[in-house]
């Protein structure tokens, strides 16, 4: 029977991310289950448009496709579809040609118990409820945010992060927001040399590093960059910590404040990781993106 090893990536990711089910979720909501389920079956042949989360997914997995690759990436789909009304999902995959083989179809229950047993490193849904419960388990998890920007250009694989709360942990985050910039800037000032502890995609962003590994700097299918309202002097604390944890990240743009959206565009970012939910209405405008409601910020919410 065939285990997961070490040097696999597995990304779990819900239907409505993968796929623009608005449709049939409003047939859902207006008319209820059996006018979703009849809805589903009667369209199982037309093909799905891609949905925010398509163009990193089809980029993922044509990763397995480059001869240099020692690592194999598989994304599983997670689903509150039953087998039955999940046919039209399959066939779109098939119609896509995405590599996707394993599925979990819950009927109607949160599928999210599923996600550990898949041995999930990232889970991104529309589903707040689960992604938190996922954050909680100690999954990187995102909630994909609505967004008309469903595609993106050229063929390598580009991933962007926020910094505090989502590479990091909250930490520096909470004097920021308890006692202001002049406080945040000087407690980082004298942490400089003191690495900070790692959020919720540390692990991811490790396992995408690994990946990375398998092809020269120059010519690597994967670029990935930090995005942070963070300014001089509280960048070096971010980079010595890159450099402890032995991690590299490509890009790494140090806004002061500035709103990320333009920037991110000029990156062109296949996703990008933010816990702030203000940050994530501007971005995706520009980017896909993933809300990561973790740290102070999502306290309370």
């Amino acid at each position: 029977m065939e285990t997961y090893s070490d040097n696999r990536l597995v990304v779990a990711i819900s239907s409505r991310a993968l796929f623009d089910l608005e449709e049939s979720h409003r047939v859902f909501t207006e008319e209820g289950v059996d006018a979703y389920c009849q809805y589903q079956i009667s369209h199982e042949d037309e093909v799905l448009k891609p949905g925010v989360a398509f163009s990193l997914t089809r980029k993922l997995l044509n990763l397995n496709r480059l001869e240099r690759t020692n690592r194999r990436v598989e994304v599983v789909l997670i689903s509150r579809n039953s087998a039955d009304t999940g046919l039209r999902i399959f066939n779109s995959i098939s119609h896509y040609g995405l590599g996707i083989t394993r599925a979990a179809f819950s009927g109607g229950a949160s599928p999210f118990s599923y996600v550990a047993p898949f041995n999930a490193d990232l889970f991104l849904s529309t589903d707040p409820q689960d992604v938190r419960r996922a954050l909680d388990a100690n999954i990187a998890a995102a909630t994909i945010v609505p967004s008309q920007i469903v595609d993106s250009e050229g063929d390598q694989l580009r991933i962007a992060f926020d910094g505090d709360a989502v590479l990091f942990a909250d930490d520096s985050e909470r004097v920021y927001q308890e006692q202001g910039l002049v406080a945040f800037s000087e407690s980082e000032r004298a942490a400089a040399a003191s690495p900070m502890v790692g959020g919720p995609f540390r692990h991811f962003l490790s396992i995408v590093h690994h990946l990375q590994s398998d092809w020269p700097e120059d010519c690597s299918p994967i670029r990935t960059a930090l995005f942070t309202a963070r300014s001089a002097p509280a960048h070096e604390r971010v980079i010595r910590t890159l450099r402890a944890w032995n991690i590299r990240i490509d890009e790494a743009v140090f806004l002061g404040g500035l709103d990320k959206g333009a920037f991110l565009r000029t990156f062109g970012a296949d996703i990008f990781f933010d816990d702030q939910t203000e940050h994530c209405e501007s971005t995706r405008q520009f980017v896909a993106t993933g809300h990561v409601p973790h740290g102070v910020a999502n306290e309370g919410g």
